[in-house]
């Protein structure tokens, strides 16, 4: 007798989806206080990044737990990772993988073994301190989810992160990357130290017993639909609008450039600067429960999508202005009609 056919379970709606992420965001965070200890603000944007389906930049001293909460946001939505220590002498194939002569039934072939690359979420340890030659290599990867070696295209893993950390008080012997690489990364995250009673915990915690190990919540699946949801997400024209002029004004010598910028900067943000703004707010508000973007989102992450494509000039080094002054006093200038 022929055996019933069960029915595919449906596919969940967008507001199913967007319910899952809302009742489950206080679990997520749960489950990462099981090993960080504070950086509610570091923690939120990471998500944010994740939820766009962008890459982002970490800059923060060593010893800050930069390693371990990517490791820990990676085994919550049960992600593959890898992390790469990028070092002065990595190379190219080191990262994307290489062909090696194999004996199969009497012949020799060549077969191209995957390197470390090919996961879900890699974390480029580090990522200044090898040469350009191998930085380049994750261009291809970060822009085109793929990788070429001997002229054969290799897709990569879907899902497809990158975290790359770099330390900003050592650049003596580093290769600061290019502004076309930097641009690629949606985010620019600064972790700093943590306040004295956050750090006496997380001493206590980490001189004590064993961790206690972090459940996964989601699989890779439901990071690609949370991708897919926060794309459709309706938004405002003004509000897409106030994202534009916003990274248009970081621009100097424009027709509205404020004068500020004229004199600081020598060069503003692109296009993709107000792509990532919009993407960052509806990921934002959807985080926080709401399902319209407004303009106090486009705010909230101007900082950390405008301070790596905002180059200050020799007169605001001068003068002490730094990157973070500039993008608070272009807040200021910009606000939304």
């Amino acid at each position: 007798m022929d055996q019933q056919k069960i029915p595919p379970l449906p596919e969940p709606t967008e507001k199913e989806i967007v319910d899952q992420l809302v009742a489950a965001r206080g679990q997520i965070l749960g489950e990462l206080r099981k090993a960080i200890v504070g950086q509610e603000e570091v923690i939120e944007q990471l998500l944010m990044v994740l939820l766009s389906g962008g890459h982002c930049l970490i800059t923060g001293a060593p010893g800050l737990a930069k390693t371990l909460l990517v490791k820990s946001i990676a085994q919550i939505f049960h992600l593959k990772f890898q992390r790469i220590q990028f070092t002065p002498d990595l190379m190219p194939a080191d990262i994307i993988g290489v062909e090696i002569l194999q004996e199969s039934d009497g012949d020799r072939v060549l077969e191209f073994v995957h390197g470390p690359v090919f996961a879900n979420m890699v974390l480029a340890d580090e990522i200044n301190r090898t040469p350009p030659k191998t930085q380049a290599a994750l261009l291809e990867a970060m822009q085109e989810h793929q990788v070429t070696a001997a002229g054969v295209r290799h897709i990569l893993p879907e899902p497809f992160f990158v975290l790359a950390t770099q330390n900003p008080i050592e650049m003596e012997g580093t290769y600061p990357l290019p502004e076309a690489q930097l641009d690629r990364f949606m985010f620019n995250v600064v972790i700093d130290y943590l306040p004295e009673n956050d750090e006496v915990t997380v001493v206590q915690r980490t001189t004590g017993g064993k961790p206690e190990p972090i459940n996964p919540i989601f699989h890779s699946e439901d990071a690609l639909r949370f991708t897919e949801v926060v794309r459709k997400m309706p938004i405002a024209e003004d509000v897409v609008r106030f994202a534009v002029r916003l990274a248009a004004a970081s621009r100097p010598n424009q027709k509205d450039s404020p004068e500020f910028i004229n004199d600081w900067i020598s060069w503003g943000a692109g296009t993709r600067a107000a792509q990532y703004l919009v993407l960052g707010g509806k990921a934002r508000a959807i985080l926080q429960g709401r399902s319209h973007v407004t303009p106090e989102d486009i705010q909230a992450l101007a900082h950390p999508v405008l301070r790596h494509r905002i180059l200050v000039n020799y007169r605001a080094e001068a003068e002490g202005v730094t990157v973070e002054n500039v993008i608070s006093k272009l807040l200021e200038a910009v606000q939304p009609k």
